[in-house]
């Protein structure tokens, strides 16, 4: 405590998400004594966290599933709850689109031939279009929806493409830049596309996260409070009295909400970007960033769950809110309470009462919706009735719109129903984003403030768990010795897997643990 009654730290981590752990897991391990890590939540996880109901049940604050770029990030995770099958369910994805009143497996450009025969036509014919147009087309694509013009054609822009990112981003495919893309868009192949039509073959193997890992206790979150177990308990302050509630950049001071205050030498935040330039004096730079709230809507069920090995399914149409469901149910048998565990049922599955229902025994599963919201896509959150309680009206939306894809039935019994809003879901990639952070990122850093994450820098191509820890530990070896940042710098490069097998293999999180 210095003599003005100021607490005093050479680095102050905020937040205590992927990101912020990843920073601070690296300063511990480079031996520094001098830090502080600060949440305004009860525990860690950030984002990254998970909840449980009254019920048992648990829920991720999204559709989050392990897989990697970095060989630091596996063996940490690893570390922070063991390793193997005695830690980990290891699955292959199995993800389809629910369009046309049937499933089409995910990616859906290369599986049109599940498509009504009118439907792989007008695709067809697009991407043929597409690519002689692409062929000639003297500039680059300007935004997101001239990239899937050019890619992919009308046909499938007005099936899927344009009314699915809309869902999933709040805002128009005009609206958004396409430098982002990278390996998280399928492209088209026309002769593999026309192939898959005539030989009617499914064609579900493209991506980075074609298999991935869940924990099989506690949901994403126990990953980053196994981290934070690893770190030094004296480090580590949780809780709404430290929470921030401004920043002195000039005095190098971070505000609380208990009214105390924290002198930093340097400060590496995971705070929104958009809220940190406010609290700095920036508010043009601030409004330069566009990004979407998060709806995270789950519902308990009692029964066996008929959908087999499905994990991660997609839904563009308008006959319900949300645009992406997890059976959550499926990635580890302890997301659910245990078969045993008598429940009362709450509602049907046309959300109508159950009345007069006894609390009765398992087994159960469950179902995870996203819905996004905008002020150009409003989400209704008047409070109505529903499964004996009081509940936003989008919760009892997506019951509904459940039934009306398919995932569940009039007479399933709804035994547990969860809704949280995260303020700050997706980070957009907006057309102006790029020149906003190239001039407030080093103008931060000019005041020791280094902003990271996937908020912090606001770029959603490197936002996964993986790259958000590593921005962390990169910062961490940029605050102390001036290393490069690879992963906030140069996201074509680390998001392609052979590049990171060949130029860093370093870091590792055992080569350097202490």
């Amino acid at each position: 405590m210095g003599s003005s009654g100021v607490e005093k730290v050479g680095v102050l981590v905020i937040g205590a998400g992927p990101t912020g752990l990843g920073a601070a897991t690296r300063i511990n391990q480079h031996g520094l004594k001098d830090w502080l890590l600060i949440d305004q939540a009860d525990e860690a996880g950030g984002l990254a966290c998970t909840d449980i109901t009254p019920e048992g049940f648990l829920f991720d604050m999204g559709g989050h599933v392990i897989f990697s770029h970095y060989l630091y990030f596996d063996q940490l995770i690893d570390a922070a709850i063991g390793s193997g099958d005695k830690a980990w369910n290891t699955l292959e994805r199995v993800s389809y689109v629910w369009i046309k009143d049937r499933w089409v497996a995910y990616p859906f450009q290369n599986n049109i031939s599940a498509l009504p025969k009118e439907d792989q036509i007008t695709c067809i014919n697009g991407v043929a279009d597409a690519k002689v147009a692409n062929a000639t087309a003297q500039t680059k694509p300007a935004n997101f929806d001239e990239w899937i013009m050019r890619v992919m054609g009308t046909g499938v822009a007005d099936l899927f493409m344009r009314p699915y990112n809309f869902k999933v981003w709040a805002h128009p495919t005009t609206a958004m830049q396409c430098e982002w893309l990278g390996e998280r868009v399928a492209t088209v192949d026309i002769k593999r596309l026309v192939n898959n039509v005539i030989v009617n073959k499914e064609d579900a193997s493209w991506g980075p996260n074609a298999v991935f890992r869940f924990p099989l206790e506690g949901g994403t979150g126990a990953i980053w409070k196994g981290v934070a177990k690893l770190l030094p308990k004296d480090k580590q302050r949780y809780g709404k009295d430290n929470g921030v509630t401004g920043i002195d950049k000039d005095k190098k001071i971070v505000k609380l909400a208990n009214g105390r205050s924290i002198q930093y030498d340097a400060l590496i935040s995971t705070l929104p970007l958009d809220i940190m330039l406010t609290w700095t004096g920036q508010d043009e730079w601030s409004k330069g960033l566009t990004r979407s709230s998060s709806h995270i809507i789950g519902i308990g069920i009692r029964g066996q769950c008929p959908h087999g090995l499905k994990c991660w399914l997609y839904f563009p149409e308008d006959n319900c809110p949300f645009y992406r469901t997890t059976v959550f149910s499926h990635y580890a048998d302890k997301n659910t309470p245990a078969p045993d565990a008598k429940l009362k049922t709450l509602c049907l599955g046309d959300a109508s009462d159950a009345k007069g229902s006894q609390a009765e025994a398992g087994p159960y599963w469950s179902l995870m919706f996203e819905v996004s919201e905008s002020t150009e896509k409003p989400v209704n959150q008047k409070m109505v009735d529903l499964g004996g309680g009081k509940w936003a009206e989008v919760v009892k939306e997506c019951v509904i719109g459940a039934l009306n894809t398919k995932m569940i039935s009039k007479d399933d019994q709804i035994v547990s129903l969860y809704h949280r809003r995260l303020e700050h879901g997706y980070p957009t990639p907006s057309l102006g984003r790029d020149g906003v952070l190239a001039e407030a990122l080093p103008w931060l850093r000019q005041h020791n403030i280094w902003s990271r994450g996937r908020f912090g820098s606001y770029k959603y191509e490197v936002g996964n768990q993986d790259h958000s820890l590593m921005l962390g530990v990169e910062c961490a070896d940029n605050v102390l010795f001036g290393a490069k940042e690879l992963t906030l710098n140069h996201p074509n490069i680390v998001n392609v897997k052979k590049n990171m097998e060949l130029i860093y293999s370093e870091p590792t999180f055992l080569a350097s643990h202490k």
